[in-house]
């Protein structure tokens, strides 16, 4: 069992649910499930992800499941969306000044390119015109049901380590 404060290292794979059952991988943090599913990505870094259990900074089913684990043991949770990446929500859809938005950006401000707000969160543009682009602040996967396998490969004391 794995106590809050203390920090957890996983591997994780999330999948799409397709009629109740995991299908496909859209994120993982291992290199060989990434090269089985055809989502292997060179720029990429594969390597387990640690963070403190009970902080908030995993999606409540992985922080969950690893509370209930013992290092070296894999589980799959079936997740629904307030327990993986949260509900769409409407009010995480922003219209902003184009100039505004490219003044902070390399890049022009059309669809499909990735910002950044001044918290730190990451939006993607899904429209834009001459003088505004409207930035969706939701995860990709928000009001979808996932499925994280998680494999357990360390526990490391409390937070205060």
């Amino acid at each position: 069992m794995v106590e809050p404060g203390q920090r957890a290292v996983v591997h994780l794979v999330a999948r799409t649910v397709a009629d109740g059952e995991p299908d496909e991988v859209f994120e993982t943090t291992d290199v060989d499930v990434a090269m089985a599913a055809g989502t292997y990505e060179a720029h990429r870094d594969y390597a387990p992800v640690e963070f403190e259990v009970g902080s908030g900074e995993a999606p409540p089913a992985v922080d969950g499941a690893v509370r209930e684990m013992a290092t070296g043991e894999e589980r799959t949770v079936l997740a629904d969306p307030t327990e993986a990446f949260g509900e769409y929500r409407d009010d995480a859809v922003v219209v902003l000044d184009r100039a505004i938005v490219e003044e902070h950006s390399d890049a022009d401000a059309e669809p499909g390119l990735l910002v950044g707000d001044e918290q730190g969160n990451a939006g993607w543009i899904v429209d834009a015109d001459d003088r505004t682009v409207t930035v969706d602040f939701n995860h990709e996967f928000a009001g979808e049901r996932v499925a994280f396998e998680v494999r357990l490969l360390e526990v490391r004391g409390t937070g205060d380590d």
